[in-house]
């Protein structure tokens, strides 16, 4: 074994698996329906779909160009105008990942260097951590509060440290479901710019906004040179599986991004970048009907669950619901989710895996609702069955 190994060991293996792979595969292993992991078990738009079908047919099946195909760019830049009113040169200002979650780790590899720090809101998306510890960075976390999962400037002040080089924000927010409101955002533009912080803002759920509205940093003042913005197309389309997403931001910014991108997958999806060209080029009515259809069955869900005596957050937006387990006598959410598939043949997730101050959400659980009507249905029938804990 290389000398070096141990060392590459210690600084991830505390994050071990996933979480999403560990209950998927309890949920396969048990028969149990798995409301655990963020993805549809049903297809995304049929013209979505034929539009891949279709560029696989034509032959663009080889390796794109590293930055993404021209056409991909140009529909992101003018998604990037037509919803935020943010001018991108596509060809200097867009790069085309291999979803979201790379997007976040050439980002952060390309602007951390070793000791530097990432300041992140809790609970998080578990990549974040873990793609700090790759560049050898640290991160520190300030608490969204439940219920209205607000944070306290202060405390983000506070976090702030000479060694601070980036600061994440998630919105709309997994797996809360909070949609960040100006004030919010306005805070954290103004602490950027007086402290020279990178933003980075992971905004996959953008098209997902059920109530307020989705705000992008980046057109902020003062934003648009310091600002990452990533988003993709999986969760929109509910294509979660191609793997198509993308940085813009000022050619200095994504120049950086894609240097380490290109050493990571060079390039992604030739015929489902295509594909999302076309799906970004949709009626926003479109989208919308997406939306709805997902609205429909958060409420399904949650009401469902409210009846059956879970205290439910509704979301704003977004595939997941959280919920305090406290009302159901259970007081362990870790335990609660180990034993559920056992209990009643049902996968969700303790948040506290989200979370470094895991004391705040000891018993608070998340649950998918981006599935049929008939496997929430079902899920809600398993749930019905669940005894009080001895």
């Amino acid at each position: 074994m290389p000398e070096h190994q141990p060392f590459v060991n210690a600084r991830l293996q505390r994050f071990g698996t996933t979480i999403f792979a560990t209950m998927s595969a309890l949920a396969e292993a048990t028969g149990s329906v798995n409301l655990g992991q963020g993805f549809p078990d049903y297809g995304g738009p049929p013209e979505v779909l034929e539009a891949a079908r279709r560029a696989i047919a034509e032959g663009h099946n080889q390796y794109p160009p590293g930055p993404g195909i021209p056409s991909l760019r140009l529909a992101i830049a003018a998604h990037q105008r037509r919803h935020y009113g943010i001018e991108l040169d596509p060809a200097t200002q867009v790069l085309i990942t291999a979803g979201a979650t790379e997007a976040m780790a050439a980002t952060v590899l390309s602007l951390c260097e070793p000791h530097d720090e990432v300041l992140l809101f809790e609970p998080y998306y578990d990549a974040y951590p873990a793609v700090a510890a790759m560049a050898g960075a640290t991160h520190r976390a300030v608490p969204l509060r439940a219920p209205e999962w607000s944070f306290d400037p202060d405390e983000l002040r506070q976090a702030i440290t000479k060694r601070t080089r980036i600061i994440v924000v998630n919105t709309p927010h997994n797996p809360t479901g909070k949609v960040f409101t100006r004030p919010e955002l306005e805070t954290i533009a103004t602490l950027c710019v007086e402290h020279d912080l990178v933003a980075v803002t992971d905004e996959v759920y953008e098209h997902l906004v059920f109530e307020g509205e989705h705000l992008a940093l980046a057109a902020l003042p003062g934003m648009a040179e310091r600002t990452v913005t990533i988003s993709s197309a999986g969760k929109t389309f509910s294509v979660t599986g191609w793997k198509i997403g993308w940085v813009c931001g000022s050619p200095a910014l994504v120049g950086a991004v894609q240097a380490a991108k290109q050493f990571l997958t060079y390039a992604t999806g030739t015929p489902f970048q295509h594909a999302v060209a076309a799906a970004l080029e949709l009626p926003d009515e479109r989208i919308a009907a997406v939306r709805e259809d997902l609205k429909m069955r958060r409420d399904l869900f949650c009401g469902g669950l409210r009846e059956l005596g879970h205290e439910v957050r509704s979301p704003a937006s977004g595939y997941f619901a959280v919920t305090d387990i406290g009302a159901l006598g259970e007081h362990d959410a870790a335990t609660f989710c180990d034993e559920l598939p056992e209990r009643c043949g049902v996968v969700a997730i303790p948040i506290h895996v989200f979370y470094d101050h895991k004391e705040l959400a000891s018993d608070l659980v998340r649950w998918a609702f981006c599935k049929t009507t008939t496997t929430l249905e079902e899920a809600l029938a398993r749930l019905a069955k669940l005894t009080p804990p001895s």
